[in-house]
C-alpha cells in the first residue's frame, strides 16, 4: 500500500473538535487495510508533526431507508491520532 493512500478524509464533528482542544487528538477516516504503523508514518510525513499514539476502530455501516427501499451505508475505519504537545495540524485550525 502506498503511504499516501492510507488517509482518506479528516473527520470533523463536535466530539472530535472537543478532543482536539482537550487532548490534542485528531480523527481521520483511513483505509480499512491500514495498520497503526502505516497511519502514524502517513500523518507524520503528510503534516510534518510528531505522533505519540494511534487508536483505531472499525465503524459499522448504519441501516438507512429511502422510501420503501432499505440498505446499509458502507462500513469504514476511523483513526484517532494523538500528537506531541505543541504540534497542530493546520487543516483543522479553520474549524
Amino acid at each position: 500500500m502506498i503511504i499516501f493512500d492510507v488517509l482518506k478524509a479528516p473527520k470533523m464533528t463536535e466530539k472530535t473538535l472537543s478532543l482536539k482542544e482537550e487532548t490534542n487528538q485528531y480523527a481521520f477516516e483511513v483505509d480499512p487495510r491500514a495498520n497503526k504503523i502505516q497511519i502514524k508514518d502517513c500523518v507524520e510525513k503528510t503534516f510534518k508533526v510528531s505522533v505519540l499514539n494511534v487508536r483505531t476502530m472499525n465503524v459499522r455501516g448504519k441501516k438507512k431507508r429511502m422510501g420503501r427501499y432499505q440498505g446499509y451505508k458502507s462500513s469504514w475505519k476511523k483513526a484517532l491520532v494523538t500528537l506531541k504537545e505543541g504540534d497542530t495540524i493546520e487543516y483543522f485550525e479553520g474549524a
